[in-house]
């Protein structure tokens, strides 16, 4: 069987096709590099994913934040509602820890606030 990506690890988005059978990768043909390579496999295999989101302030007001490392993109909607369900304590500044490990990443401020 054969399943296709488009490579976001640099700006050329190579086009990927992925050869597999029993869930194992057998090929990968398409990418300009290794690690276009690299990245379809881990795609097939176990995808992930960094989360975006805001989460609300102690005050009212909104922070960015993200997770500092990928997660497995099958929690991202649980990822999403531990960050719903959450408050950030003010004052906040980029990269402080928001939320410890969320799926072994910490859910981090983007920007400062407060």
């Amino acid at each position: 069987m054969i399943k296709e990506f488009t490579c976001i690890v640099c700006p050329i988005g190579c086009p990927l096709k992925v050869e597999y059978e029993k869930g194992k990768v057998l090929s990968v043909s398409g990418n300009g590099c290794k690690r276009g390579a690299a990245y379809a496999e881990s795609e097939y295999i176990a995808p992930i994913r960094t989360v975006t989101s805001t989460i609300r302030c102690e005050d009212g007001s909104m922070v960015s934040v993200k997770t500092s490392c990928p997660i497995p993109k099958e929690k991202i909607f649980e990822c999403l509602e531990i960050i719903n369900n959450a408050k950030a304590v003010l004052p906040v500044a980029a990269g402080d820890v928001i939320i410890e490990d969320v799926f072994g990443s910490n859910i981090v401020a983007t920007q400062n606030r407060g």
